[in-house]
């Protein structure tokens, strides 16, 4: 036998004795548990999402389905909800259609307004409510439909046909300013949005509003097998879309099929912990690694990608696209969908300096908001805690905005704020407060967002860190 026949053999015989001592059965049905757990956490993140603000207002509030939770004040650390806006007066309804459609009344646009949007259960846009929505600040009645509903649809409503029985309304009241009068105004104006079925439509029953304000209200992503539990209940509860079917066996694989309970053994929810910080890990991978800037060579980014941003728009309604990825790491950071985004208004998001440098709270920075911000109504800057992306909890206060009392403006227009453990000396008004053991990253609201933003013609500064 010839040498190269002689190793050409020997090759062979390894290869057999290594597939012969390759996994076991059951190392490989691990093995694939956890490979498609990963997975279906980066798929399920909208919904699980929605579903654990549905089950924090349950657990926490008096609110119901098909009722309004609301904050009487502008939100503090105890909305531990993703990124929320601590300056508005939040209004949530979380729909359900299941036993025939609801409508949602939205009051015209006097002596107040409403930034709302409508979503299903997988926060994919229905409609946006208020005066850069459907009813263009008139008012409105949004008539949500269930999946597949055939019935006579009576005139007079903004008909959204949802592709799911659950879904959740997120309306803003706008505020004027953080003044007592102000916050009364908002907070009663809010109190004029009606929900209710429609058929009860000629004789509507009054909306109950339950106030969450200085309640611990915990929707926080838990990144173990907590997650897998949430997503069973949607899966019981809702329909499955035809762009998701393939999802199907992959979750039965993991025990999650429809009609039948989920209850995983010990060694299973050991897999699906694992699989949940690795998912954790590679979502927070791509979040650091950064979107789009909105000016090269600055590090403000929105906060959706432009692929997303599109899908979400036109209902994914591209055959060719589905940005499940990019949609995962979008649902880990904020909440709702936007049907018209850059219209009520727009969110830059930064977790670095100017040096490339990740916030650091035991740090000083300074942004410089330049003079004559594109903005109708008011724009605002906010800490986030950089691992959970909620509100840092125990801090006095999150933000400062254009609206805040007493803040001070430099000779030339421009407002300098600043984050930190400490105020820099007759800087208070002007200071958001850090936790000195976190890291956190900040989000810029404009609210009204103009034309200067969008041509480049005003730009938002890097952060700086002036002291360590």
């Amino acid at each position: 036998m010839s040498k190269a026949l002689i190793v050409a053999a020997a090759v062979l015989l390894m290869t057999a004795e290594t597939w012969a001592q390759g996994p076991s059965a059951e190392e490989l049905a691990s093995r694939n548990l956890h490979r498609r757990a990963v997975e279906a956490m980066i798929w399920a993140m909208p919904a699980v999402n929605a579903d654990l603000m549905l089950q924090a207002m349950e657990k926490s509030t008096k609110a119901k389905v098909n009722e309004i939770v609301y904050w009487s004040k502008p939100v503090n650390w105890k909305n531990q909800t993703l990124t929320p806006n601590p300056d508005s007066i939040y209004f949530m309804s979380f729909w359900n259609v299941k036993d025939g459609p609801v409508v949602i009344e939205i009051p015209p646009a006097q002596g107040g307004s409403i930034a709302g949007n409508i979503v299903t259960v997988w926060q994919m846009p229905l409609e946006d409510a208020g005066p850069e929505g459907a009813d263009k600040g008139e008012g409105g009645k949004y008539l949500i439909l269930p999946p597949g509903h055939t019935g006579e649809v009576p005139a007079g409503y903004i008909v959204l046909r949802s592709d799911t029985f659950s879904g959740f309304a997120l309306l803003r009241s706008n505020l004027a300013s953080h003044a007592d009068a102000d916050v009364a105004k908002s907070v009663a104006y809010g109190k004029r949005i009606k929900i209710y079925p429609l058929a009860n439509a000629k004789e509507p029953p009054p909306t109950n509003f339950s106030d969450a304000y200085d309640v611990l209200f915990d929707s926080t992503i838990p990144y173990d097998a907590r997650f897998y539990r949430s997503l069973d209940r949607v899966v019981q509860a809702e329909p499955w879309l035809d762009r998701d079917r393939v999802m199907i066996d992959q979750l039965r694989s993991i025990g999650i099929e429809k009609g039948k309970p989920f209850d995983p053994d010990p060694k299973t929810v050991a897999v699906l912990v694992d699989a949940a910080r690795e998912a954790h890990v590679l979502l927070s991978q791509r979040y650091d690694a950064g979107f789009p800037e909105i000016n090269p060579g600055i590090r403000w980014f929105p906060a959706a990608m432009a692929e997303m941003v599109k899908a979400a728009q036109n209902g994914y309604a591209d055959p060719n696209a589905y940005p499940v990825d990019v949609r995962g790491v979008t649902y880990t950071l904020g909440f709702t969908g936007i049907k018209r985004i850059g219209t009520a208004q727009f969110y830059l998001m930064v977790s670095k300096d100017k040096d490339g440098v990740s916030f650091d709270g035991s740090a000083t920075y300074r942004l410089t908001v330049p003079a004559n911000a594109p903005v109708k109504q008011y724009w605002s800057a906010t800490v986030y805690d950089r691992e959970t992306h909620t509100l840092v909890r125990n801090m006095p206060s999150a933000s400062r905005a254009s609206i805040s009392p007493g803040i001070q403006k430099n000779a030339d227009g421009s407002i300098d704020v600043f984050f930190g453990p400490k105020a820099p000396d007759g800087k208070e008004a002007n200071w958001v407060p850090t936790d000195p053991s976190r890291k956190f990253e900040l989000l810029f609201r404009l609210y009204g967002p103009e034309k200067p933003l969008f041509d480049h013609t005003w730009k938002l500064p890097d952060v700086e860190k002036v002291s360590k």
